[in-house]
């Protein structure tokens, strides 16, 4: 694993696994606020790639082969499973679960308590909400960022808010805003997001393929 001094920091207490790759200017397990260098445990699995300008705290929990773009953070006591992509300047925030072979594309902002399920997709510039009234004196008491079901898609510059469901197979639109749950293989679109069709009755419009979601996902 290159790891040249002075380009890339980790703290105490991280473990990487084998045949992974950081680029200059990483820093890794750095310490939350309130907690010392090496107390909680960061621990990567085999094959990560770690592209520049990464900063990862500590107290995560990180499968096999995962990777990031450019300038991700991604802050403490998160969980992410294998397979998992984390697209440049996107920002994971604290206590995030992430499942398997999730793809989370640039500038995407998932914020504390948000749930992403195995084979879920986030595009680009999408934004979790997860405090329906900021500043209120009771907010710590009622957190809670999206769910996004199995193989969930949001298409790019959505905006979720907090604690709706996005069901399995849903696809969200382009620039919506989603201020409601998601049945399972609907596709909504809008502002606010309404159902417009479910995802078996998509089309390619270039006639490349019949349908993009032929029964994927029907037993999930």
């Amino acid at each position: 694993m290159p790891r040249r001094p002075g380009n890339i920091r980790v703290y105490r207490n991280v473990v990487l696994g084998a045949n992974s790759f950081i680029e200059d200017f990483v820093i890794i397990g750095r310490p939350p606020k309130g907690f010392a260098d090496g107390e909680l445990e960061t621990r990567i699995g085999t094959e990560a790639v770690i592209r520049s300008h990464t900063v990862i705290y500590a107290g995560n929990l990180i499968g096999d082969r995962f990777a990031t773009g450019h300038g991700v953070l991604i802050r403490e006591a998160n969980k992410i499973g294998h397979d998992v992509s984390i697209g440049s300047h996107s920002i994971v925030e604290h206590h995030v679960t992430i499942g398997n072979r999730v793809r989370v594309h640039s500038s995407a902002f998932i914020p504390e308590f948000s749930v992403l399920q195995d084979d879920a997709w986030i595009g680009p510039h999408v934004v979790f909400t997860n405090v329906l009234h900021p500043l209120c004196p009771e907010v710590p008491k009622c957190i809670k960022g999206p769910t996004i079901e199995s193989g969930a898609k949001i298409g790019a510059g959505a905006t979720v808010l907090p604690s709706v469901t996005v069901g399995k197979m849903a696809l969200v639109a382009a620039g919506s805003v989603v201020t409601r749950d998601v049945p399972a293989r609907a596709v909504v679109a809008g502002n606010p997001a309404r159902f417009v069709k479910t995802i078996d009755e998509l089309t390619c419009p270039w006639e490349y393929i019949a349908a993009p979601y032929p029964g994927v996902g029907q037993d999930l």
